[in-house]
């Protein structure tokens, strides 16, 4: 977890999930912009980070989509900690959304960055996450996984894959996050137990205001999805929807003004 404290009291916050397989490490480039006007809090989700893996027996439900939502719930509530916007970035911004639609929070906005909220088309959608499944009852695999994943090769195509454009040092917290096995298991989790299809169901009911932030380059979740999402919210406005010329999956990390411009206009 990661805390930027603002000096007024009464300052706004903000709450950042990331997506899988990443961490707070994400968001270094994006704190500093939003501390001057909000208290920013930014937090791991299970397994990934700087956080255990938890027991068995709880990961089933933990890395749901609604179980991480109450996760975050549980540990907010601990801090008394209510945040006036929460931005989620990939799978991070279906569990923002999931925190308002299981009444957790209400956040005067929301905000996806990029944000992975419906299921896979063809035959991906078919075979992604029951080969996960699979792939979490090898033991060694999150092993394997990191090992081969951290050569600089491996590493180098799997973030060229997202459409972003990282610096030295991003591309060196990857690999540190990476390289170790469980952070891997825990994304292996987190994508075998992500059930889309029911969770698209439930965001078509969503009331909450909606910022839709997407990287035209991103070839992870492609921005035809945030237009498919706001085809089905009829509340929302064209202005709703963001786009940042040539910036990928990771866009926060390639232009983190541009982000914190959408979210924190004065910034």
């Amino acid at each position: 977890m990661q805390i930027a404290q603002h000096p007024n009291p009464q300052a706004k916050s903000i709450l950042l999930l990331h997506g899988t397989g990443a961490s707070t490490h994400s968001w270094r480039h994006l704190m500093p912009l939003l501390r001057d006007h909000y208290t920013v809090i930014a937090i791991d989700f299970p397994g990934h980070g700087f956080t255990a893996m938890p027991q068995d027996s709880d990961v089933a439900t933990l890395f749901s989509i609604q179980g991480m939502a109450a996760g975050v719930a549980e540990l907010l509530a601990q801090m008394q900690f209510k945040p006036d916007i929460v931005v989620g970035h990939s799978a991070g911004a279906a569990v923002a959304c999931m925190l308002t639609l299981d009444g957790h929070l209400k956040p005067q906005r929301l905000v996806s960055l990029n944000g992975a909220l419906l299921p896979l088309d063809g035959v991906a959608g078919q075979v992604f996450s029951p080969l996960a499944k699979v792939l979490t009852k090898a033991p060694w695999m999150p092993e394997l996984f990191s090992w081969q994943a951290a050569r600089a090769s491996v590493l180098n195509k799997l973030l060229e894959g997202t459409g972003s454009k990282l610096d030295t040092e991003g591309t060196q917290l990857y690999r540190t996050l990476i390289s170790n096995p469980s952070h891997a298991q825990a994304a292996l989790h987190m994508m075998a137990h992500w059930d889309l299809h029911t969770f698209w169901e439930r965001l078509r009911t969503l009331q909450d205001p909606l910022t839709l932030i997407v990287g035209s380059q991103d070839w992870i979740v492609p921005p035809s999805v945030a237009y498919r999402v706001a085809e089905s919210l009829p509340h929302l406005r064209s202005q709703d929807i963001i786009s940042l010329p040539n910036l990928g999956h990771l866009a926060h990390e390639e232009q983190a003004q541009w982000v914190a411009d959408v979210i924190c206009p004065m910034s």
